[in-house]
């Protein structure tokens, strides 16, 4: 057990566009940055 770290991407309508469960710290940041980019 412990923590296990998720983050949402949500869209302009409020949904939820893309989960990211397990997240390691190193690179996520950049994983979530082009996924917004792609969706601009």
């Amino acid at each position: 057990m412990g923590i296990e770290r998720s983050t949402f991407l949500i869209d302009a309508e409020g949904r939820i566009s893309k989960i990211w469960r397990k997240v390691r710290v190193k690179g996520h940041a950049a994983a979530v940055l082009e996924a917004v980019q792609q969706a601009a």
